[in-house]
């Protein structure tokens, strides 16, 4: 007993005297995390302790810790709520939907590394960057100029070909389509910024060897771009299903109507009209963090079966 005792503390010792060779030695380094360390821990860790809300009937007068405990009332409340199935339905059917769009940023990321032109090639991506940096609120305003009814440029085209003007703003069904595109549109360019620097770093005796051995341009993007691709696609893949219930609520709100509420409602601009849409009541900031401590939920649980998945069918995961 002695002598493990004595090893113990031998190890502990050894493990001291490295760690402290190995701060003496990279403090530099040390330091320079240190920053962001604390950064993290003050404004993302610290914070978590309202969690607490989403159990307790809360009260602002008595504060968080100070609030009765509720368990698990308010989840239940919204889980009970008639229009639950809807909300949830409209949130994942428009992440499936954007989800979908997923390899649109990978093709074309490819299509402009086939670009020999540079000039031309250059023009493309900078063009293509270019919506990324139009703030929400603009593009939304653009969608509604667009689509107007009576005098959008989409419906005064339809009407020229001879066709009947329709109420994109007013049609729950042309709403996805309205939300996803916009979003595509938007962040294509912006997108394939990853996909292109990873592209960089293929070598070019690589594929000056694979043509002279007869490979065309499309064997070459098959098995040697699209692999070297691989490890990054899987990453941002399981990053989007970790956030495939994770509707913006600016967006959507900004393209809501009256008429198209069966189809906008999601779970964020729920909380919304629980809250600020309310009036700024405070009865339901209790239910709103249990809301939304209900979707991050889901979130992790997805982002966590999907990385497992990722790592026993292939080498990439998240670890």
């Amino acid at each position: 007993m002695v002598a493990e005792t004595k090893g113990v503390a031998r190890t502990q010792g050894i493990v001291s005297k490295s760690l402290r060779r190995r701060l003496g030695r990279y403090w530099q380094l040390y330091l320079l995390v240190l920053p962001p360390i604390i950064t993290t821990f003050i404004w993302h860790y610290i914070p978590l302790y309202g969690v607490l809300i989403a159990f307790k009937d809360y009260k602002p007068k008595l504060g968080i810790l100070g609030s009765p405990w509720y368990g698990f009332k308010h989840f239940t409340w919204f889980f009970n709520r008639p229009m639950f199935a809807q909300i949830m339905w409209n949130t994942v059917r428009i992440s499936l939907y954007s989800f979908s769009t997923f390899p649109c940023a990978i093709i074309f990321a490819l299509m402009i590394n086939e670009l020999t032109n540079q000039k031309f090639k250059k023009t493309v991506q900078m063009i293509s960057y270019m919506p990324h940096f139009i703030s929400t609120l603009v593009v939304c305003s653009m969608i509604h100029m667009f689509f107007n009814h009576d005098q959008g440029i989409v419906n005064n085209a339809i009407a020229a070909l001879g066709g009947t003007r329709h109420h994109f703003l007013y049609d729950p069904g042309s709403f996805d389509h309205l939300y996803v595109w916009s979003g595509v549109w938007q962040g294509l360019g912006w997108g394939t910024i990853i996909y292109l620097a990873n592209l960089s770093t293929v070598s070019t005796d690589m594929i000056e060897a694979a043509r002279l051995d007869g490979a065309s341009r499309w064997d070459i993007v098959w098995h040697i771009n699209i692999p070297t691709l691989m490890p990054t696609i899987v990453i941002l893949l399981i990053l989007r299903i970790g956030n495939i219930i994770g509707v913006g609520f600016e967006k959507v709100f900004l393209l809501q109507t009256q008429r198209n509420i069966s189809a906008s409602r999601v779970v964020s601009t729920y909380v919304y009209e629980l809250t600020l849409g309310a009036g700024g009541s405070t009865a339901y900031w209790d239910t709103s963090a249990a809301i939304g401590l209900f979707n991050t939920f889901i979130n992790l649980i997805l982002i966590l079966i999907t990385n497992t998945i990722a790592r026993k069918v292939s080498d990439f995961s998240l670890w």
